[in-house]
């Protein structure tokens, strides 16, 4: 399914009110701060001029030329109006607009599909918070802007999606895309899942959804993305009060949680259970396509080694056996106090060197497909020491980077972070990532 017209587009209309603080007004602040170079057109009856970041607009009554996207923040009821009138000139609408089958307002809701329909014309929404092509330069939303990157997220929850991008923004996430999809009243989380599936910038896919209206659609949309992009799935609505809550909150079928979680097993989609684990399965698709199941553990703290240990084992990751070359070589230069089982123990006072090459003597071993890495410095070694062992060292197998804890390792974290790797702020969250890209080598 081709939607570059709305990730992609090169111009946009935006219809609404353009005083200070409407949501039209924002929606043109943020694409016009946000360096589009494509045509914008503010439209409004009373037409004027506005002033956006120190750049004047007019803002004409009607659109009277082709554009690729309108972006609708008008009152509900004036919007199908608005496609009829418009239909012939545009190829999609986001439509912001509130007020449709959220609410029980079915019959408008099936006027604005009518007349979208006849014209031809795509919808996202109504009762979203709109789209970002962010390689495009295209913030077509009142969200925060993002930094570019790999991860597209579609949202169900306007909120949701929102407060997602600006946790992403703290956890160092780069977006392709992100679309607050509302009511589908046209466009679903299928049809976003396909299409981003086959999208040149995105290398991961996450979803947030409450309840899916066409339950066949969704699962062949999941047979299609799956084999080509991990697809990480936060599925809202679980318990009976949840369900409820989310058919009335969207006006979606929230349906079985059983059979949702079928359907996500059988086609290799990643299921997590809380925005934080959401943000450490996008940090670790950004790093990685996928990994195996045995891992080696190398730490400076025997606490957090039997931490990642205990987790890691718990998900049916395995703990590897490392072979008696590598054990050997290990012994060679560690000291004695060292332990070289796995996972291996360095000891406090482990410094670049000793990280450095440990790392590349497991990285060796042909019974090790992962390692994961924790550094507790102490006081007397610099955390950015170990993170240029970490960045230094040769090996071609993924690493995990666990480094504790706040400002005694935030300049190492700062370090890594500009070399593309991602750190995860306990041993749990490290071994779990591990888990979810083993979860990639059944796909």
């Amino acid at each position: 399914m081709d939607l570059d017209f709305f990730f992609y587009p090169s111009s946009v209309a935006i219809f609404g009110s353009f005083r200070k603080g409407a949501i039209a007004y924002e929606i043109l602040r943020n694409i016009a701060e946000g360096g589009f170079e494509g045509k914008i057109t503010p439209i409004n009856p009373k037409g004027g001029e506005v002033e956006v970041s120190g750049k004047r607009f007019e803002i004409k009554k009607r659109l009277d030329e082709k554009t690729d996207v309108a972006i609708i923040a008008i009152p509900a009821k004036l919007v199908p109006g608005l496609i009829e009138e418009i239909g012939d000139k545009i190829r999609g609408a986001v439509v912001i607009s509130a007020g449709f089958s959220e609410i029980g307002n079915m019959e408008l809701e099936r006027e604005l599909v009518e007349k979208a329909r006849e014209k031809g014309v795509r919808i996202i929404g109504p009762n979203c918070a709109g789209i970002f092509g962010v390689h495009g330069k295209f913030f077509g939303s009142f969200e925060v802007r993002v930094k570019k990157g790999g991860l597209a997220l579609i949202s169900q929850s306007g909120a949701f999606g929102g407060a997602a991008l600006a946790m992403g923004n703290e956890e160092g996430i780069g977006f392709s895309a992100f679309v607050s999809y509302g009511n589908a009243t046209d466009l679903t989380e299928s049809d976003f899942l396909r299409y981003f599936a086959d999208d040149r910038n995105t290398k991961a896919i996450a979803l947030y959804i409450e309840g899916v209206k066409d339950g066949r659609k969704f699962i062949d949309a999941l047979k299609y993305a799956t084999p080509k992009k991990p697809v990480i799935i936060l599925k809202a609505g679980k318990s009976r009060s949840g369900s409820r809550a989310a058919q009335s909150h969207t006006g979606s079928l929230a349906g079985s949680y059983e059979i949702y979680k079928a359907a996500f097993n059988q086609f290799g989609a990643i299921e997590v259970e809380e925005m934080e684990e959401l943000f450490d399965a996008a940090k670790v698709f950004e790093m990685y396509d996928k990994a195996g199941r045995r891992i080696a553990i190398i730490t400076n703290s025997g606490g957090p080694g039997v931490l990642a240990t205990d987790k890691a084992e718990s998900l049916g990751l395995e703990i590897a056996k490392l072979s008696e070359k590598t054990i050997k070589a290990l012994r060679e230069f560690l000291p004695p106090q060292c332990s070289v089982k796995n996972p291996i123990d360095l000891i406090a006072d482990a410094d670049y060197e000793r990280y450095k090459r440990t790392i590349e003597i497991v990285g060796k071993d042909e019974n090790v497909d992962a390692l994961l890495v924790i550094c507790v410095p102490p006081i007397f070694i610099p955390s950015e020491e170990i993170a240029k062992a970490i960045i230094d060292a040769k090996c071609d197998k993924p690493i995990i980077v666990n480094f504790m804890a706040g400002k005694l390792v935030r300049d190492g974290v700062k370090l890594l972070a500009e070399k593309g790797i991602k750190n995860f702020q306990t041993p749990e969250r490290a071994a779990k990532a591990f888990y979810w890209l083993s979860l990639r080598e059944k796909v």
